[in-house]
């Protein structure tokens, strides 16, 4: 069964690969869009695939219900992201457990955004975890999983610098995790420094650029504020005079994507993570002109 196929093997081929995030469906209208979008990319043979995780308890649910049918009905490699917000450590257990039972054997473990602001004050539950690197223990303990973690260009919003920030990265990937994937960033160099940075500290395991096509204004905003960082000049003054143009914006932003990504490509990056927000049409674009796209796609 191709879902029981490991992220880290997936990674070990010759050439690079590319992967998709969706989020969770939150009607049945939503999961349309989500089945098209998935059907869509299957053909062209990610290697793996992720659905995010919510805070509410509707939106997990939904991350469970997804990664599940995409297990046994797709022939994608499914990752399921875990975090720990709002769960007591035998709740864990058993996402855990019902993610080995359906045939999930990748799970991002983070430790998640306080719900309703993402900078807001982090409060554990009071029979929960309070770090990503316990959440990884945790999963690591419970079967042979395939494990994930999120890293961060720019440092953590809560790192005091990025010293102690890698110091932190390398304590998850100590902790048994496989694999990270970079948060947003908008230049090749800040990942690329990210990579030597955790490098340096002595730590081999593959690290992959997350990548969201800039399609709309929207998702410039949203990159912005992912990335917890300020958006350089230069990229401003390529989109900004294009907001009220749709297509000249989506044109110019994909440009501006698809440069980005034969950068990190030239630079032997092993996989390109493309944010999709549940649609596959700029992801399908990108990775043409990308020359990723498989021969029988």
């Amino acid at each position: 069964m191709v879902g029981m196929k490991s992220v880290v093997e997936r990674l070990r081929g010759d050439a690079p690969v590319f992967s998709v995030e969706f989020f969770p469906p939150r009607d049945e209208a939503d999961e349309a869009v989500l089945w098209r979008s998935i059907r869509e990319l299957e053909p062209y043979d990610p290697a793996y695939m992720s659905i995010t995780y919510g805070a509410g308890g509707s939106s997990r649910d939904g991350t469970i219900r997804s990664i599940a049918r995409v297990a046994t009905e797709t022939t994608l490699v499914p990752m399921a992201h875990l975090t720990a917000v709002n769960h007591s450590v035998a709740e864990l257990r058993n996402v855990i457990g019902w993610y080995a039972a359906v045939g999930v054997r990748n799970i991002l473990a983070l430790r998640g955004d306080p719900p309703g602001d993402p900078y807001g004050e982090w409060v554990p539950h009071p029979q929960g975890l309070n770090y990503a690197e316990e959440l990884v223990t945790l999963v690591r303990s419970l079967g042979d999983f395939c494990v994930g973690v999120s890293v961060f260009p720019y440092g953590h919003p809560r790192s005091a610098d990025l010293e102690t920030d890698t110091r932190y990265v390398v304590r998850k990937f100590k902790a048994g995790a496989d694999f990270g994937i970079a948060q947003l960033f908008f230049e090749a160099e800040d990942f690329l420094r990210l990579r030597d940075r955790v490098a340096a500290a002595g730590c081999d395991a593959p690290l992959i650029p997350g990548v969201m096509p800039l399609t709309t204004p929207r998702t410039l905003r949203k990159t912005i504020e992912l990335s917890g960082a300020s958006c350089p000049q230069r990229l401003l003054d390529r989109l900004e005079p294009l907001q009220d143009d749709p297509k000249a914006f989506r044109a110019e932003g994909l440009d501006v994507v698809t440069e980005l990504c034969a950068r990190l490509l030239a630079e032997g990056v092993p996989d390109l993570h493309f944010y999709t927000f549940n649609r596959s049409k700029a992801t399908r674009e990108v990775i043409g002109r990308l020359g990723l796209v498989p021969a029988r796609a």
